[in-house]
């Protein structure tokens, strides 16, 4: 059964209450896919009577009093995305439609989603009980951040929004005790994944530069991102404080990866693989279209490239369910009355990453001078996609399933380093889990640009499109790969995109499938490049391109070529 939405809903479920409202600027989705959903059924799970708001009526405060004032404490979060990127493109102009609002209108999600929410329920709850925030757009602001919209640099918005507790990253386990903390009137200060406001920095917290010094002077900003970043890793990380005005923020640190058992237990809490009975009237969330039926097998993403927030939301280690609970979901999803025979995605952040980690990781924490991959991949890392092959195998063997494809991203750089299992697996993929192309993702043609991203050195790519192009002639497969693409990253000139369309079109033939111009993000690396126009973690000068129109015609230097390209026959 859904959370209930309404009071009518929650009294049709015995509840005269209930213990925890969640407000979302999603529309509710439920599915493992969606941070709010996962929350709520693992609330529910626990025996906490759980309702949920989706986006709320910002004129009219009967919408958020609709289930009444929670027992415990108030849910909020801004959604999937930071609302800032959901709401505007790279430049600057407000989007249109958006996948995760029924009816596809970017109408009901408010710029700045969680202090908006939060300012919500004070205004018509009066000494309300404690609002804690989560989600993306928490996790990622929540130590001072530089904010792209306003071009400066704003404080955790714990305090912006004046909340009483904000939890970060993959939160179940955190929301979890933290409601049974607050249903036993217990102190909930020592959990590790939030964050708080106190008067007093705790003994032995690394305490990072304090906000006011951070937004006025560029090299306190690095000096307290540096502090953040070498802190995301659970085994290692020490609680960080910060001084945001005259109290302190004080961030615990990480909340340890769950269990094998514990990330099965929650991916297959029944979700309904539907939108919320109360979106009926409101039209389609198209995001379904690619959600609603697809597994995900593992998370968290050591790849680590520095325009992505993976590493500040599921961290630097992958974990990943069991083989059997895997086929128990698709079992579960052959029998949905919705469901017409796809699977249309096995994977996570990176589909070829299941059971795939550094086993000195658990016990002794990510590297601090290292990374798992970068310009090569890392010797100490048993790359082996055997494990992804068998269960692959199995899916297919599954009545009802006709398809299994991995929408996921691939890591090219992982087929080349599994002398194994690599050739296989690439074989495996072409022959049964990509229709028609293979997406890749480049992201640049030049090693200096591929090296301020985190990303392979672009000889593996080309290692990888010879490889592709020989197993799919051999497998009789006319097929094609195509690629994403950034522009206007911080070092990225417009000689350097030419560079780019000279590569699609001499060697890679193939018209890219996305080209972005850069979105400066809070809590990633190329956000604090961007910021600070010096390199990480050097301090060299770099070149950055802020004007809006410069940024476009990076962009439209490839994407003319990239319409005009037709993809070449394999060699």
């Amino acid at each position: 059964m859904f959370p209930p939405a309404t009071k009518k809903q929650m009294q049709a479920m015995g509840w005269d209450g209930l213990d925890v409202i969640l407000v979302t600027g999603d529309a509710y989705v439920d599915v493992p896919h969606m941070g709010v959903a996962v929350i709520a059924n693992v609330l529910m799970d626990a025996g906490f009577r759980t309702g949920v708001i989706a986006q709320p009526d910002m004129d009219d405060g009967a919408d958020i009093a609709r289930l009444g004032e929670p027992e415990l404490f108030w849910g909020v979060t801004g959604g999937c995305m930071d609302s800032m990127v959901a709401n505007y493109t790279a430049s600057g102009k407000k989007r249109k439609s958006d996948d995760l609002t029924a009816g596809g209108q970017n109408t009901r999600r408010p710029d700045r989603t969680v202090i908006a929410y939060t300012n919500l329920i004070r205004r018509h709850f009066k000494n309300t009980r404690p609002i804690v925030l989560g989600g993306m757009e928490a996790s990622l602001r929540r130590i001072s951040h530089y904010d792209f919209k306003t071009n400066k640099v704003r404080r955790s918005i714990l305090f912006d929004a004046k909340a009483d507790v904000l939890v970060y990253g993959m939160g179940e386990k955190t929301v979890l005790e933290l409601a049974r903390r607050f249903q036993n009137r217990q102190d909930f200060t020592d959990l590790r994944g939030i964050c708080y406001a106190a008067a007093q920095k705790p003994e032995g917290f690394l305490e990072l530069p304090a906000h006011a010094k951070a937004a006025a002077d560029k090299d306190a900003f690095v000096e307290m991102f540096a502090g953040f970043y070498k802190n995301t890793d659970p085994v290692r990380a020490r609680g960080l404080c910060q001084l945001q005005d005259t109290r302190y923020l004080v961030c615990n640190p990480p909340q340890l990866p769950l269990s094998q058992q514990e990330i099965d237990r929650i991916h297959e809490l029944g979700y309904r693989r539907r939108a919320h009975p109360a979106h009926a009237d409101q039209g389609k969330v198209r995001a379904l279209d690619t959600i609603a039926f697809s597994i995900i097998s593992h998370r968290g993403c050591y790849g680590e490239c520095h325009f992505c927030a993976i590493t500040a939301l599921q961290g630097k280690t992958v974990i990943s369910r069991s083989h059997q609970s895997i086929l128990r979901e698709a079992e579960s999803l052959a029998r949905h009355p919705d469901f017409k025979g796809v699977i249309s995605d096995v994977g996570g952040p990176t589909a070829n990453m299941y059971e795939i980690e550094c086993r000195k990781k658990a016990t002794h924490g990510a590297c601090i001078r290292k990374r798992c991959l970068g310009e090569r991949v890392c010797p100490e890392l048993t790359v082996d996609h055997g494990p992804q092959i068998r269960l692959l195998k199995d899916l297919r063997k599954i009545a009802g399933i006709k398809h299994v494809f991995i929408g996921s991203g691939i890591r090219h750089d992982l087929i080349l380093a599994d002398l194994k299992n690599g050739q296989a697996y690439l074989e495996q993929i072409i022959s049964h889990h990509v229709s028609g192309q293979l997406k890749i993702a480049p992201e640049h043609s030049q090693n200096h640009l591929l090296a301020l991203m985190g990303k392979p050195d672009i000889d593996l790519t080309r290692q990888f499109i010879r490889r592709f192009r020989k197993t799919a002639r051999h497998l009789g497969k006319k097929y094609y790969l195509t690629g994403y693409f950034l522009a206007a990253y911080p070092g990225c000139t417009e000689k350097d995109m030419e560079a780019v369309k000279d590569f699609c079109t001499r060697e890679m033939g193939f018209a890219p499938e996305q080209v972005q111009i850069f979105t400066p993000v809070p809590a990633t690396v190329a956000t604090l490049m961007y910021w600070t126009k010096k390199t990480w973690p050097g301090k060299n000068p770099l070149f950055v391109e802020t004007d809006p129109r410069r940024k476009q015609a990076q962009k439209q230097i490839l994407t003319p070529a990239a319409r005009a390209a037709k993809p070449k026959k394999p060699q």
